[in-house]
């Protein structure tokens, strides 16, 4: 058996129905006991991205399957998974199918791809788990072979990941991200073996069957509706988009030539894309009279999606497009941020888009493209501020191509405000940058929130005061433990001290605890920010 584009097709869409079945499972391999266990909603949001691809070679579909999961892409964990399916993408470039040794050498380029995505890759990993599972199939005589023999090694090096890290064997887990992967690459055996069935529809894993292969399409502005009026005359004509379903009650569906359709189309317009997946037809086609062409396919089949759009519209907003390039302003600022408070905190520092994100809920890399299109600036500061958002942020800014994009590496909220705070839009950029850094990487952040699970270092339902990774205090008080944090953290010989209130804390709480930092570091400036933030109930800023 070889593998080709409907099959390859079909084993994404296995993955990410097995992937959907144990997310859950995969979030609570949590090694920090706070509201933080999403890699298994990360994983399967950049996967399910992927499951929407067409393609008639193996080639395409592999490229649209890795297009599709990059822009899905979310957190660590997502960004090193659309890096896998990238790396088998490029290695699949012009084939129309693939035998086993084309299949291994796909997942070496997957290896290497997803190794090189981390500036300092870590072992005990989702890294470690895909190299050392296609090291174990390697020899293999047959694709079901070799998906046997890499799940086994991948299984095996996942039960091992422990081992290579501490943080790992000290909350009993293995590594999230391996976990993921291993669960995909079974949804992947289980459909190679075909135990995943697309062909009905909806597999009832919450994912599209065959029915909606559409990959997302890219930023658009609001449109000018104005570009066309009363007066206006049908220059362009429109530009028709479709999927059309056959039906066997129309069509002998094994034996249709769909070129029937094709040259059709042709008398019809121009700019005429066409190809057939399996019984899905795609067409993209310029005309000036749409009404004729849906009327006319209807008699092969019935539509999945249609768009039609006036094309004097987009030659309207192409030359505004071009306009705005001309006239972006020199410098604009995105931040990522969650809660309401914070959000207008980061506005009111000059942000011009803050993205909401953060823990729990890592914003998209089309998230970020989409911020980049509003800011419409020449040079564009990204300030993640999380870091599991920091490679999604750098993946969205190696793809924007209408302005600079460089990602000031803040992986907390404090990092980010003091950063912005320092923020000097007049210097040259290459001074800029560096004092940027500099800035973030003096500060001090502590976090207090509530435990979800027990640990050694706190039980179930007390409050944990930490900074990083590393707890430092745990009480069933919140307001004990923020004392005890900001006496750990030795707020008292910061000149700085910023106090960020989340939500669902009192004010009176808020305002009382100010006062006792502030009596507690009298050289210290301590100041309340109410940020409405999730997860942390505080969050203590040390500059």
């Amino acid at each position: 058996m070889n593998l080709n584009a409907r099959l390859y097709l079909n084993l994404i869409r296995g993955g990410a129905a097995r992937l959907a079945e144990n997310r859950q499972e995969i979030n609570d391999l949590n090694v920090f006991p706070i509201p933080d266990g999403d890699t298994g909603d990360n994983m399967y949001m950049t996967i399910e991205a992927g499951t929407h691809a067409s393609g008639e070679s193996l080639g395409e579909m592999a490229a649209a399957v890795s297009g599709g999961m990059l822009l899905g892409a979310r957190g660590n964990s997502g960004v090193i998974l659309s890096r896998i399916f990238a790396g088998m993408g490029k290695a699949f470039t012009g084939l129309d199918e693939a035998d086993v040794q084309a299949f291994g050498k796909a997942m070496e380029a997957a290896v290497k791809e997803a190794y090189g995505a981390v500036s300092q890759p870590v072992e005990g990993t989702i890294l470690t788990v895909l190299r050392e599972g296609v090291a174990a199939a390697e020899g293999s005589s047959s694709l079901e072979e070799y998906m046997d023999l890499m799940i086994a090694g991948m299984d095996l090096s996942l039960q091992h990941t422990p081992e290579l890290l501490d943080v790992l064997k000290k909350a009993g887990v293995v590594d999230s991200g391996g976990a993921g992967l291993l669960s995909i690459a079974e949804g992947m055996r289980d459909a190679l073996k075909g135990r995943f069935p697309v062909e009905a529809g909806n597999d009832g894993n919450g994912l599209p069957g065959n029915e909606a292969p559409v990959m997302p399409g890219p930023v658009r502005a609001s449109i000018d509706f104005n570009a066309f009026t009363e007066d206006s005359e049908l220059e362009f004509g429109y530009c028709t988009e479709f999927l059309l379903r056959l039906q066997r009650s129309k069509v002998d569906l094994e034996h249709f030539d769909e070129s029937v359709i094709s040259a059709w189309l042709a008398t019809q317009g121009d700019s005429l894309v066409f190809f057939r997946d399996g019984s899905i037809v795609k067409v993209h086609v310029h005309t000036k009279d749409p009404g004729a062409v849906l009327s006319k396919c209807r008699q092969w089949g019935e539509y999945l999606t249609v768009k039609v759009e006036n094309m004097t519209l987009q030659h309207h907003e192409n030359h505004m497009d071009q306009r705005f390039k001309r006239n972006a302003k020199a410098l604009g600022i995105v931040t990522v941020a969650a809660g309401e408070g914070l959000e207008a905190t980061f506005r009111e520092m000059g942000a011009d888009a803050v993205i909401r994100g953060g823990q729990t809920m890592n914003p998209s890399v089309e998230s970020f493209l989409e911020a980049f299109k509003a800011v419409q600036a020449q040079t564009i500061l990204v300030f993640p501020n999380n870091s599991n958002i920091l490679l999604t942020a750098r993946q969205a800014a190696g793809l924007y191509k209408d302005a600079r994009v460089e990602v000031v590496p803040t992986k907390t909220l404090g990092e980010g405000y003091y950063a912005m705070a320092n923020l000097q839009p007049d210097l040259p950029l290459e001074e800029l940058l560096p004092s940027l850094e500099e800035a973030a990487a003096s500060v001090t952040t502590g976090s207090v929130s509530k435990a979800i699970r027990t640990t050694a270092e706190a039980r179930e339902g007390d409050y944990i005061g930490f900074s990083g990774k590393d707890i430092l205090c745990s009480s069933p008080s919140r307001e004990e433990t923020l004392k005890a944090l900001a006496a750990k953290l030795d707020a008292a010989s910061a000149d700085i001290a910023i106090l960020l209130q989340g939500e669902g804390v009192p004010p009176e709480e808020a305002h009382s605890l100010q006062e006792t930092l502030q009596k507690a570091s009298p050289l210290s400036e301590v100041i309340l920010i109410d940020g409405k933030q999730p997860v942390y109930d505080y969050i203590l800023v040390l500059c």
